[in-house]
């Protein structure tokens, strides 16, 4: 689809930012939540979930940094109060010396499954209820821009 050449420069970049402010408000409102429950920083939720959502609950730290977009040194502080926290433990490879798995220990799959649960149902009460059907547009939306820009 091309995009209509009479929607004017004002009205393209206030949809832009609609979307931009309407993330963030969202995002900032569950992850207050998630805080408040458990005690995560976005940073490590993401982090829980992603290892959650891993087979045997475990990645690669220098593939789990990068799709969670943090560098290197923002990694290593994030999995070691994470580490601390009795949340995920570091696994060498026994494959290969040059890699490191973070994996979740019992108690952090413990925590990742209650947040997942705690995350899905604030968006039912933060996206769903005000969206209602068009949420599944709007995901349908965002894989598109991703899939056109990432």
């Amino acid at each position: 689809m091309t995009p209509d050449p009479r929607t004017d420069d004002d009205e393209i970049v206030t949809w832009w930012g609609l979307v931009i402010e309407g993330y963030l408000a969202t995002q900032d409102k569950l992850m207050g939540e998630i805080a408040d429950r458990f005690g995560l920083a976005p940073a490590s939720f993401d982090i829980l979930i992603r290892l959650v959502r891993s087979p045997d609950h475990r990645m690669p730290m220098t593939r789990l940094a990068t799709e969670a977009a943090l560098s290197s040194g923002g990694f290593t502080k994030v999995a070691d109060r994470l580490v601390a926290a009795d949340l995920i433990c570091r696994i060498p490879s026994p494959d290969d010396r040059r890699v490191t798995f973070a994996s979740l220990t019992e108690h952090g799959l413990d925590v990742a499954l209650k947040a997942r649960s705690a995350c899905a149902e604030i968006l039912r009460h933060i996206v769903l209820t005000p969206l209602g059907d068009d949420a599944a547009a709007l995901a349908a939306a965002m894989r598109t821009l991703r899939s056109a820009n990432g």
